[in-house]
């Protein structure tokens, strides 16, 4: 197992024996070690300070010594441990999760690194989930939800308890603690009761008891992870309750063990016609009626992990409710595991984005974070969505494992930034020869960018294909489908235009932001052009900034994104002689598929869309050789793909 890369902890040694209570693996670093209780720091922080009597490592905790004794690692590795150093941290989150779409027959749902690493039904994989603790503590994550959010009741049996518990037996020396995803029909399918409605005093004893089992068996457990009344899977509303009463029923079986629960609101409500507005329209409206130890779990944006997406508008809109993002780290909708497509950017846009809720200056990292309303937050916390599985390189693409790295260390601290998260990681990674990490550092910035030209540029959303989310499939159309589960729902192309019209006079989402957000999404001739097809229906002949009509702009974002892939690969044999044979040679063939798949998107949708526009491809943009007709046919090998 390739174990090095992913965090970049090569080398590392076990700790000097007046050291033995840090976990194994914990590097040796030139400092002094102090755990001192008294010391005034929250959550695991840690202070690095150059003393009279040399340098030392200080926290309040043993696992706040760790997480300071991987930041001078870190710090010494990318050469910035030379001088004098005085540092103090204390991590922006509580809570630093990762959610593993996990099944318990050992498949990943959107996981493209092979089987899951718990080894579901297998002998536990000691040294294996040791190394993943390992890896996650050196980057400040604390929290692992083991299971699929498309969750089975069989979890929470015992034979499946006793196991997690093993589990968190061998994360808990390095901080991680262990959370579970719940059905939540769980109470009638498990427990054998009529039903599982959560005002029915019955079903709240069944949760209460089961809670205790957990506990009794994984004392420092994190708590539940929940998908309810979405995607058809069971919750409160089977029962005519709303998403607050069965929340608050989990939250009151767990609040005596200082557990959590966090609510999903990813739904799909059938009173609104714009999948954008549903989850402000189901959950808004319960603000304050949460308990304290609920956190409403909230996607960056209001649709579902789109290459790019506005952020969604409910984060602006609870004042009175604890809530955190939820990202994704495996690329469901960015290519799989075969894109170089680093993350940090996309979640970096959501985070630093100004929701005006309070005022200009309202961003959704200082709603989560507690600091705009600190009498609400109890706890704080964001998620990532794992892209791990057993995949020698842990993520299926040496660049993937980028975004892991990347959102511990955003989760640690929100105010880095995506370069300097980057740079690190390769630095660390690689090496630190700047003829190698400024043109490759380049690649990792633009290359979400790339991602949104070639599939879905100017605010195009969802137009994948229905069975995979993976290539281009903007003419689907399956009968008795839902209609907001097929591209053309989100396109509206006809003669006249393309693009979903969310303004006043069409859905109205753009009134579910503040002002003057709402005014400037509203407004055809204000809205970022990166959304323009996300908020208005416009017209092929519409004049863009950069003087191109729609559709010629639309051809030329497409081809730019083909091209700079283009540029990755050249990019990429300059680097051959700073990489290892494996790695290179890995990353060229990942690159030559990406070439050859946004070329696919391109010429897809180009083609696809000038049938409604009745307008030719631009002569400077490269004409597409393959029929529509012929790409329209192409069925994904997922063995070449997955």
């Amino acid at each position: 197992m390739a174990i090095a890369a992913a965090v970049a902890i090569v080398g590392c040694s076990k700790p000097a024996e007046n050291r033995i209570w840090l976990p194994d693996g914990t590097p040796d670093v030139n400092a002094e070690i102090v755990v001192d209780t008294t010391l005034d720091l929250k959550h695991d922080g840690f202070m690095i300070k150059d003393t009279p009597d040399g340098r030392k490592v200080m926290a309040k905790t043993d696992i706040g010594a760790m997480y300071g004794t991987y930041a001078l690692q870190r710090l010494e590795r990318t050469g910035k441990a030379d001088g004098e150093l005085d540092i103090r941290e204390e991590p922006s989150y509580e809570r630093r999760i990762l959610n593993h779409w996990d099944n318990l027959d050992n498949t990943v749902e959107r996981g493209y690194a092979g089987w899951s690493i718990w080894h579901w039904g297998e002998p536990v994989p000691v040294e294996l989930i040791k190394e993943y603790a390992r890896l996650n503590a050196s980057v400040g994550i604390n929290g692992s939800v083991l299971n699929n959010v498309n969750a089975t009741p069989e979890i929470l049996r015992r034979d499946y308890l006793e196991r997690v518990a093993e589990i968190a037996d061998i994360m808990r020396p390095y901080g991680v603690r262990v959370y579970l995803s719940v059905n939540f029909s769980s109470p009638a399918q498990l427990g054998g009761l009529p039903d599982s409605d959560p005002l029915r005093p019955e079903v709240q004893e069944w949760w209460a008891d089961k809670v205790a089992e957990i506990y009794g068996l994984i004392p420092d457990f994190g708590g539940f992870l929940v998908k309810a009344n979405s995607e058809g899977l069971p919750g409160p509303q089977d029962f005519g309750r709303t998403h607050a009463d069965g929340a608050n029923m989990l939250a009151d079986a767990l609040k005596p063990f200082d557990g959590i629960v966090m609510w999903r609101a990813f739904v799909y409500s059938p009173k609104s016609s714009d999948r954008a507005c549903q989850a402000y329209d189901e959950f808004a409206p319960l603000d304050g009626h949460f308990r304290d130890n609920v956190l409403i779990q909230i996607k960056n944006g209001p649709v579902d992990f789109q290459p790019r997406e506005p952020f969604s508008p409910l984060f602006g809109h609870m004042p009175n409710t604890q809530m955190m993002a939820e990202f994704q780290i495996t690329q469901e909708y960015l290519g799989f595991s075969n894109h170089l497509v680093y993350l940090i950017p996309l979640f970096k846009e959501c985070l630093d984005s100004d929701t005006y809720c309070k005022g200009e200056g309202s961003t959704i990292a200082d709603i989560t974070t507690g600091k705009l309303y600190p009498d609400v937050y109890n706890t704080t916390a964001i998620a990532g969505v794992a892209n791990i599985g057993r995949d020698e390189n842990w993520c299926g693409h040496h660049f993937a494992q980028s975004s892991w790295y990347g959102f511990g260390r955003m989760a640690w601290d929100v105010t880095l930034t995506a370069e300097e998260i980057a740079q690190e990681w390769l630095e660390q990674t690689f090496t630190s020869d700047p003829d190698f990490v400024e043109p490759v550092l380049d690649m990792m910035m633009t290359s979400r960018e790339a991602a949104v030209d070639y599939m879905m540029p100017l605010g195009f959303h969802h137009i994948f294909a229905w069975t995979h989310h993976y290539g281009p499939e903007p003419w689907c159309d399956i009968p008795g489908a839902r209609a907001d589960w097929l591209p053309k729902y989100y396109h509206k192309a006809d003669a006249e235009g393309v693009g979903f019209d969310r303004t006043r006079a069409g859905s109205g989402n753009v009134d579910q932001y503040h002002e003057p957000l709402a005014s400037l999404y509203n407004s055809i001739e204000t809205c970022p052009e990166e959304l323009l097809l996300w908020f208005h229906h416009v017209p092929w002949t519409h004049r863009m900034s950069s003087g191109r009509t729609l559709w010629d702009e639309i051809c030329h974002r497409y081809d730019r994104g083909v091209k700079k892939v283009r540029e990755y690969q050249a990019v990429w044999e300059q680097a051959k002689p700073y990489v290892d044979v494996e790695r290179w040679e890995a990353v060229r063939a990942k690159l030559e598929i990406q070439e050859s798949d946004a070329g696919w998107w391109r010429d897809a949708c180009v083609q696809y869309f000038g049938e409604f526009s009745g307008m030719p491809v631009p002569a400077d943009v490269e004409q597409p050789e393959r029929p529509l007709e012929e790409l329209k046919k192409i069925k994904l090998d997922m063995k070449h793909h997955n």
